[in-house]
């Protein structure tokens, strides 16, 4: 059976991307009738709760499908009639529908009235029910509901290739007893970790599912109508007619998507199946999902995704299960950070660097931190930011990034069997995703796009540059400010006190600033000819590093995403409710129970899944990218993702529109970004342990100028000498004196020569030692990881054997189902070939005709 194609419901072709003005005729050219706008409205109410409900027509019989809204005119407003429009007055309608003037309001509501009553019949020509709905106690907004047909559903699932349970069922089998008896056995040992929905359980037996066809109806399991299509797949079904049919006479085919961005409808959704809570809330899958998965109180259990993918469809039941794998094997990622942790903590007090820098007696003098208004100080005041630093900056971290690439890329694979797996579970093998059609309201957008682009890209440009520019300022405002300070505990923690504040505002800015080279004392690098370049603590950079990632890992993550997801949504629901307030209506009409359709209305529209992903790639990046320098950003990935798929999950429950279910086999571009991001941090958590930490320049004094294999006598090492006679003018400390004495030689970190030697303030040789070593790391650190990456990605299969099996006797089952059913045509043919010769030689039915004797005989 072959579909056939009609003027009004054709798909615009990828090569077509222009942008034709629409040619809305006057009512007597387009045939226009009074008696087409009647939607079923004399369909008498049905009494019973699901037509209260508003989940049915009037009749009680046809359930809602999809539902159209619409701004309806208010009453008492003058409405200019007009019989035909021309191109230019249609096009400035296009380019005014934004900010329309008072003069045209009239004209665009007649536009919008005309296209809407021209599209609507469109759907019925379709072969589409519907149902107008304007007498509600939402003001100002029409409601039409959309019903389809059994032979319209069965139409389209068939041009889109749907499969449908059949009625073969066969046997799902373990790939062996061994295997089989293990995943019973952690089932039931893991039993109160499951939803109670029926979709979690384990299926012992499964239907065979093919693309559905109307020649071979008598396959499929019909025994009841109304449950064969659920209704997330009616719904998807009748958005495919919304957006193919034809809203005008011309040759550029515009669908829904057009309709709602020209105003023509305020929106277009499928409706929930019902309520959540409430003493008349009936069983149903929302509820069902409400109860055993949005709940914190069962934050603890495993997510039903089989009951997701029933009620959303495949792509957001994708999105959940791939986050749920992510949460999954962020346990033992947190499990080896936190030990990394725990070990700088017992390992911190025999640790010899910072030993000798808490050590007092020392009494190491360094150059001041600022030109002019800083003094001298004592190393030993760094004793706390040096010990913080070994919590972060141990041998432990290298261990740790290297574990965290291949963790990365054992998730990479988990993820694809678990992908595969959900594939054969969902009838999904085989799919391949359509090419998409340009879309509509990209091509309406098009007429109205102005200049505006351009100055609202140099605005963003100039706002980006002023926040930089102001958390530069700040900070220097703010070092010099607590320089000045006459607490000298405020003195003494400048440095942490600026960082720590400076990272809430900007994190990237910060890691540009602090990784410049700085210079010397004496030839210091400036900004702007006067502000001098920040270095690195003696402790190293990795603990100001730490600070930045944490703050912003703590602020962004769990309190702006997760606050704006849950807090947005909730008012723009709260404003319209309002707005809708305003009416004229009685007060007992106001109490009285909204349907199904006004409920969802107000609710916020669903806007995609890229900015659900784009959170979580984010995560992903601060887990894998700077995982050396905070080795808890796996714990605290976890600790936010635990609270993230619920807050998602209450999210799409009870705070958006329900989306039309979307059918996907993968999770498409997110899935290569991933595996780009994993590559990248390979690399990054290289650069930041060499050149960050001090792990490399340790290693070469221990193997090269220690003299007993110890790390006593690190910290000298990496001091170099300043005579405090060679400061520029404008440069040195007010005072002298340090301690009462006065000071001739300071320390900074560095390496270079002496002041004493034939090459003052040069670097060393020591310097390019360290260097060559920290590039070496790179690159073996690089390619060992990566080789090791690749191994494993080699190693494991990316379709386990069970469903690889599996898959292999659906299609020698498939086979065998066609070759009976075309045996049987066979045989039923040749029975009808039979009968029919019997017939054609009956003497009864085909009396021999009379011979010339036997006629005489007679």
């Amino acid at each position: 059976a072959v579909m056939m194609k009609t003027e009004r419901y054709t798909t615009v072709p990828n090569k077509d991307t222009h942008v034709d003005i629409i040619n809305i005729k006057g009512i007597e050219d387009i045939g226009y009738m009074q008696q087409d706008i009647i939607l079923l409205n004399s369909l008498t109410p049905d009494d019973s709760s699901r037509c209260r409900s508003g989940l049915y027509f009037l009749d009680g019989e046809r359930r809602v499908d999809y539902v159209l809204t619409y701004q309806i005119k208010k009453p008492g407003s003058s409405r200019r009639h007009s019989s035909r429009f021309t191109d230019n007055m249609l096009t400035r309608s296009l380019r005014r529908a934004r900010d329309p003037e008072p003069g045209v309001t009239d004209h665009h509501d007649d536009d919008k009235r005309f296209r809407r009553e021209e599209f609507e019949t469109n759907l019925r020509e379709m072969g589409l029910d519907l149902e107008r709905d304007e007498d509600t106690k939402t003001p100002g907004v029409g409601f039409v509901k959309i019903h389809a047909p059994w032979h319209v559903l069965c139409r389209e699932a068939e041009f889109m290739k749907l499969k449908m349970p059949t009625k073969k069922v066969y046997e799902v089998k373990q790939s062996g007893s061994f295997m089989e008896k293990i995943n019973t056995f952690i089932y039931k040992m893991t039993d109160p970790l499951h939803p109670n929905v029926e979709e979690n359980r384990i299926e012992k037996v499964k239907r065979l599912s093919y693309p559905f066809t109307r020649e071979k109806q008598h396959l499929f399991d019909m025994l009841d109508r109304d449950s064969f299509f659920d209704s997330k797949t009616r719904s998807s079904i009748v958005f495919e007619v919304l957006k193919r049919t034809k809203c005008t006479k011309s040759k550029f085919s515009m669908g829904i998507t057009s309709l709602l961005g020209s105003g023509a409808y305020l929106a277009a959704y499928p409706l929930h199946d019902g309520d959540i809570d409430g003493e008349n809330a009936q069983p149903n899958d929302r509820k069902l999902l409400y109860e055993e998965w949005a709940s914190y109180s069962v934050f603890y259990k495993y997510q039903p995704i089989g009951l997701v993918r029933k009620y959303f469809g495949e792509k957001i039941g994708l999105y959940f299960a791939w986050l749920g794998v992510y949460t999954q094997m962020l346990i033992p990622a947190s499990l080896v950070g936190v030990f990394v942790f725990l070990y700088g903590c017992v390992t911190v007090d025999d640790d010899i660097p910072s030993m000798e820098i808490c050590d007092g007696r020392r009494n190491i003098t360094m150059c001041p931190l600022c030109d002019g208004v800083c003094g001298f100080w004592n190393l030993s005041s760094a004793c706390g930011t040096a010990r913080a630093s070994h919590l972060f900056d141990n041998p432990a971290t290298v261990f740790f990034s290297i574990f965290m690439a291949l963790w990365a890329a054992f998730f990479m694979e988990h993820w694809k069997r678990r992908q595969m797996r959900l594939n054969y579970e969902w009838d999904l093998t085989g799919f391949e995703e359509e090419e998409d059609h340009p879309r509509a309201e990209y091509e309406f957008r098009v007429v109205q796009k102005s200049l505006k682009k351009e100055q609202n890209k140099s605005k963003k440009i100039g706002v980006t540059f002023a926040i930089v520019f102001g958390v530069i300022l700040y900070r220097i405002s703010t070092t010099w400010a607590l320089h000045m300070s006459s607490n000298p505990t405020t003195r003494s923690n400048v440095r942490l006190t600026v960082k720590a504040t400076a990272a809430i505002i900007n994190l990237v800015v910060i890691l540009i600033l602090d990784e410049v080279l700085v210079g010397r004392p004496g030839s210091y690098i400036y900004v702007f000819q006067s502000y001098r370049m920040e270095e690195c603590a003696h402790g190293g950079c990795l603990m100001e590093l730490c600070i930045q990632l944490s703050i912003t890992m703590l602020g962004k993550q769990l309190i702006q995403n997760n606050l704006f997801e849950i807090g947005i949504p909730k008012l723009k629901k709260l404003i319209r409710y309002i707005k809708s307030k305003r009416s004229a209506f009685q007060e007992e009409e106001r109490e009285k129970t909204l349907q199904r359709y006004e409920t969802d209305f107000f609710l916020e529209p669903f806007s995609g899944l890229t900015p659900e992903y784009m959170e979580m790639i984010i995560q992903f990046g601060f887990v894998t990218l700077f995982v050396a320098s905070f080795p808890l950003a796996p714990l605290f990935a976890l600790l936010n993702n635990i609270i993230e798929i619920r807050l998602d999950a209450k999210k799409f429950v009870a705070e958006l529109r329900r989306p039309v279910a979307a059918r996907a086999k993968d999770i498409g571009i997110w899935y290569n970004i991933l595996r780009g991001v994993a590559k990248i941090a390979v690399i990054v958590n290289a650069f930041v342990i060499s050149f960050t930490s001090d792990f490399i320049p340790r290693l070469v004094y221990q193997y090269m100028y220690s003299t007993d294999g110890s790390m006593h006598g690190f910290v000298n090492h990496t001091l170099s000498h300043f005579n405090v006679s060679h400061f520029q003018n404008g440069t040195g400390p007010v005072d002298s004196l340090y301690a009462g004495f006065q000071v001739e030689i300071c320390r900074y970190k560095d390496y270079r020569e002496p002041p004493w030697s034939l090459t003052p303030y040069q670097v060393s040789k020591e310097f390019w030692v360290v260097l060559a070593a920290r590039l070496a790391f790179v690159i073996v650190f690089q390619n060992v990881v990566m080789l090791m990456s690749d191994i494993v990605d080699w190693i494991i299969p990316d379709i386990p054997k069970d469903i690889s099996i599996q898959i292999h006797k659906e299609k020698i089952l498939m086979v065998d189902l066609f070759m009976k059913e075309e045996k049987g045509k066979n045989l039923t043919t040749g029975d009808d070939k039979a009968n029919e010769n019997n017939l054609k030689h009956s003497p009864i039915l085909h009396p021999r005709p009379l011979t010339h004797t036997q006629s005489n005989c007679y």
